[in-house]
């Protein structure tokens, strides 16, 4: 579990084919305190560590996950927003996250408001998916690459469903939202607590 706080960004160093899997090697400043089989979220996805060598340290991801989420567009050189799982009694300053990625979006606007920027996201959306909880409120909370964020000016029709949200400077500059221009596609994950409200509400008609 995860609270979408980002703690650092780490740099892709190679990426390794293995039939349908693809091995990441990353590094980033707390690869020395890293063990094996932690968790880590990268751009919001929760994967695990297998491998450490010297100040680098490897995760795997398999079919599932680069077809939902954009880490099979990663290159080398790529900046990725890390995350190490939340630690029991800590202070939760974002959101819930599990960091299991419910599919990408892609960033349709940036506005520099004098101090902050403004993003906006486009994401695929049906009646399926809506009756399931995977959809954004206002005011609500949202995953994007990995961030714990608040909805702005959420909308859905025909097809697509869009949300703006506000960067302060410090998330700007200490996150790959630095990165992300018009185009980019983004890992979301929406909120878990309106997926299950939707999954109890789905209960009481039946």
């Amino acid at each position: 579990m995860f609270s979408g706080i980002v703690e650092s960004t780490a740099t892709v160093v190679a990426i390794e084919r293995e039939q349908d899997n693809l091995h990441f090697t990353l590094r980033c400043p707390f690869t020395s305190e890293l063990k094996i089989d932690q968790s880590i979220a990268h751009n919001g996805v929760c994967l695990t560590v297998v491998r450490i060598v010297d100040d680098t340290y490897t995760v795997t991801a398999m079919r599932e996950t680069l077809e939902r989420s954009n880490l099979g567009l990663l290159h080398v050189g790529d900046e990725v927003n890390v995350e190490r799982s939340m630690q029991m009694g800590g202070r939760l300053d974002g959101h819930i996250v599990q960091g299991h990625v419910d599919q990408t979006a892609r960033c349709i606007a940036v506005e520099d408001q004098e101090g902050s920027h403004e993003f906006t996201f486009e994401y695929d959306v049906d009646a399926e998916m809506v009756r399931r909880g995977y959809f954004t409120v206002d005011k609500g909370s949202v995953t994007v690459n990995g961030v714990s964020l608040t909805v702005c000016r959420p909308t859905t029709e025909a097809g697509k469903g869009a949300f703006s949200v506000c960067i302060i400077p410090y998330t700007f500059d200490n996150t790959n939202f630095h990165n992300i221009t018009v185009g980019t596609v983004v890992n979301i994950e929406f909120d878990i607590l309106g997926k299950y409200i939707a999954r109890y509400a789905e209960f009481l008609k039946n």
